[in-house]
């Protein structure tokens, strides 16, 4: 066993017995952690934010693009919300000890299945340190301790966060060790971690494609994937497009950078004479490069040839796909097409066409005349997200506190026998 191993390892056995603890840990103490953590955010912003520069002046030199060094990115107020995050989270309910369905079985034993927390909460993730802090509080208020492994591009600034909560985890009574950054900067470190099954009682990737499919593809704990958001916008043939302007516009530009941006634009023919001119100018007045078939082409000279590759890119840049389409069948075909199953929206005023693109449409969340940034543990009233769930089983959709838990059944017998 080589020394990164144990270390890895030894985290791990640390984490464990910090979840031991926070398993018993009522409401109110967990909520006063939280708190602590908040307050400790905003006593420290300077510190945070100049080691924050220090990654974000890295990944310039770097060459890395806009969209990736916006995610990078602290400043005081996204600090200040980071804190606030915290705080909304310990206004929530508490979802552990929650019963799920029971009662008294025929032969007198009473019989609950009530929410625990999964134990060792893994998570992987990319550039964003704002995770950092989402994923530890989260995870703290389920009752679960976080072992952390953010990209070496926020090194500095995650160093930082995980200090300032785990001197305020120290300070509130908790083990320090409820939250930990997984030791070293190799990729050999994240191959410890996916391989510590009995230690780790779950992973969660959180970035690119690439990075979900190599945790789902050699981890031995059990993954919960996390997807990427190629999010469409259709404007039907039915739709208000004063309406559906707004809405495109929002979904694309509100923050390019994140998963629940729109990355592709669908119009139905009959309305793409009155729609794709003013479209087309206000995406451009935005900054937004479009790749458009050529049926968008011919309203452009600035549209840029779309490819597959374009029709199923997660940009998260100021770049959007764009098509034409015949029908509501032949839009629903598309986004089931490129779609990453994260979210998809349709603009319309046709209650039977929005009712068939919310029943067919293969996504964790589909919209009708709303804009796609809505997909957020936040907006959802959840608090904080660990993640957007992509897959099927366990949770879909953003992880609020009820997906950071498993149940168990309880027995309450006087004797009962099995014949």
């Amino acid at each position: 066993m080589t020394d990164l191993q144990t270390e890895v390892l030894d985290a791990a056995r640390r984490a464990k017995k910090a979840a031991a603890d926070l398993a018993q840990r009522p409401r109110g103490e967990k909520d006063a952690a939280l708190h602590a953590m908040a307050d400790a955010l905003v006593a420290r912003t300077a510190e945070i934010v100049a080691a924050n520069g220090r990654d974000t002046e890295r990944a310039r030199e770097g060459g890395s693009p806009a969209g990736y060094i916006d995610r990078l990115t602290l400043t005081d107020s996204r600090v200040a919300a980071i804190a606030d995050a915290l705080r909304q989270l310990a206004s929530l309910p508490d979802p552990v000890g929650e019963s799920v369905r029971g009662g008294v079985l025929p032969n007198g034993i009473e019989l609950r299945q009530v929410r625990v927390p999964l134990g060792v909460v893994g998570i992987i993730y990319e550039a964003r340190p704002n995770v950092t802090v989402d994923a530890a509080g989260i995870c703290l208020k389920s009752g679960n301790a976080a072992l952390l492994r953010g990209s070496s591009s926020a090194k500095d600034s995650n160093t930082v966060l995980v200090a300032v909560m785990r001197d305020a985890l120290a300070t509130a009574g908790f083990p320090a060790d409820a939250v930990q950054l997984v030791p070293g900067d190799s990729h050999e470190a994240v191959t410890h971690l996916m391989n510590a099954r009995g230690l780790v009682d779950v992973l969660i990737p959180r970035g690119g494609a690439s990075l979900i499919r190599s945790v789902v593809d050699h981890a031995r704990v059990p993954v919960i994937e996390t997807g990427t958001g190629n999010c469409h916008v259709y404007v039907d043939a039915s739709a208000d497009l004063d309406q559906a302007l707004s809405i495109l516009i929002n979904a694309k530009t509100q923050r390019y950078s994140v998963c629940n941006a729109a990355e592709s634009l669908l119009v139905h023919a009959d309305v793409a004479d009155a729609f794709l001119p003013k479209a087309l100018a206000a995406l451009a007045d935005s900054g937004v490069t479009v790749h458009g078939d050529k049926r968008v082409a011919a309203f452009s000279a600035a549209v840029v040839p779309a490819t597959d590759a374009d029709f199923a890119a997660e940009y998260e840049s100021l770049d959007l796909s764009a098509a034409v389409v015949d029908s509501l069948d032949a839009a629903i075909e598309h986004v089931n097409a490129y779609n990453t199953g994260h979210t998809d929206v349709i603009v319309t005023r046709d209650l039977n066409a929005a009712r068939a693109f919310q029943l067919r449409v293969d996504a964790a969340a589909v919209g009708v005349n709303v804009s796609t940034r809505f997909t957020d543990g936040g907006e959802f009233g959840f608090g904080a997200e660990i993640g957007i769930s992509t897959q099927k089983t366990h949770a879909r959709g953003p992880m609020g506190l009820p997906e950071l838990t498993s149940t168990k059944y309880l027995m309450v017998g006087d004797g009962q026998i099995r014949e």
